[in-house]
């Protein structure tokens, strides 16, 4: 009764904060409508693929080499590519390098010596598998033109026929998050982990106060306080965390999927985490050393979370650090329950938020039972 009496309180408190309570309200959704407007292209679901110019010089001995490489030539012209010969004296690959040309190819008997452009990597990418079929299917052709003629003439002549140089394939190819269902998720996730802040004041506030040695007078037990304030903290920042997701999803229509009952979960268990972080930095550090810790870790997880541009081709120490943060964690969870209807990467991260949120409290307990005050 006890614990559920400090909960209580501690919820009613938070909500008299009307400045703190508007701020977590406040920001996030800001935030979704500023940065989904602002970067809408970017989560365009297609490409425009500039012109495709191939540039190539033919030095094949072989007329049945030659002719297949002419016939090659004509097909991909009907998909749109300019394929140009190389003049006499002409550099292909300095033609290509200043971005005249997307690609150069040598044609040789002994194969083909390819240049890509490292500006249009996408466009080159492209060429280079079109010519690579085009290898592949002549070294087939030529391997059965000594068994049988007609199967060779059939296997070349297909060569550079399909238009369907990218094909994708996923359980919903239509499924994929717009710049506002980012954001949504992104920045609840981001507001999630703010909870570390609030957590870092549950009995650092009781100090300044000087509640504290009232607080410990009062006939209650440590552990008592101890739980009822943090799930206080926790049920009043989850409810700032599901006030933001209800906003985004029915009045800006972002896609939180059909798992709700999952996705509160994962919400439940990174709020716990900073819940729990924020105790144990309140305890392991003094007032202004707590509060630079924990302002420096939110925005450098958010930052390398993902909460204001996705991170997904990140490497080296920054790809590092974006598995140490829990946004990131959660952000990947909720992406994979949502539009890959994957529930083990969001147990995974349910896992681990709570292993860690129980490390850091239970450290928190010992430390508490150690102190003659809070």
């Amino acid at each position: 009764m006890n614990i559920w009496n400090i909960a209580v309180k501690e919820i009613k408190s938070n909500l008299r904060n009307r400045r703190t309570f508007i701020f977590m309200l406040a920001m996030p959704i800001v935030l979704i409508l500023i940065l989904g407007a602002a970067l809408s292209n970017a989560f365009a679901p297609g490409y425009t693929i500039r012109d495709l110019h191939l540039l190539y010089k033919s030095n094949a001995i072989d007329p049945q080499l030659t002719t297949y490489w002419h016939g090659f030539i004509e097909e991909i012209s009907k998909e749109g590519v300019k394929a140009v010969e190389a003049e006499q004296g002409m550099n292909g690959q300095d033609e290509v390098q200043n971005d005249r040309y997307t690609a150069y190819a040598e044609i040789t008997s002994s194969g083909i010596k390819f240049y890509g452009s490292s500006k249009d990597t996408i466009e080159s990418n492209i060429l280079q598998g079109m010519l690579t079929v085009f290898a592949d299917r002549y070294a087939l052709a030529s391997a059965a033109y000594q068994v049988e003629p007609a199967i060779a003439q059939e296997i070349v002549k297909s060569a550079g026929q399909s238009s369907d140089f990218i094909r994708e394939s996923s359980l919903d190819p239509t499924k994929r998050p717009g710049s506002i269902d980012y954001y949504a998720i992104a920045m609840t996730t981001m507001i999630a982990l703010y909870s570390i802040i609030s957590a870092s004041y549950l009995f650092r506030g009781e100090r300044t106060r000087n509640t504290a040695i009232r607080l410990m007078a009062a006939p209650v037990s440590k552990g008592a306080i101890f739980a009822g304030k943090v799930i206080g903290c926790t049920v009043i920042n989850l409810i700032c965390v599901l006030l933001v997701v209800l906003f985004s999803k029915y009045a800006l229509h972002a896609d939180w999927g059909d798992h709700y009952g999952m996705v509160v979960l994962v919400l439940l268990t990174e709020v716990l985490v900073a819940v729990s972080l924020g105790l144990g930095v309140s305890f392991l550090a003094k007032a202004e050393g707590s509060r630079l810790i924990v302002m420096i870790f939110t925005q450098v997880a958010s930052f390398v979370g993902g909460a204001y541009f996705p991170v997904d081709d990140a490497t080296g120490v920054l790809g590092f650090l974006t598995y140490l943060s829990p946004i990131r964690w959660a952000n990947t969870a909720l992406m994979q329950l949502i539009y890959a209807d994957n529930s083990s990467a969001a147990w995974s991260t349910i896992g681990l938020n709570v292993g860690i949120a129980a490390l850091v409290l239970i450290a928190a307990v010992i430390s508490i039972r150690k102190r003659e005050a809070f």
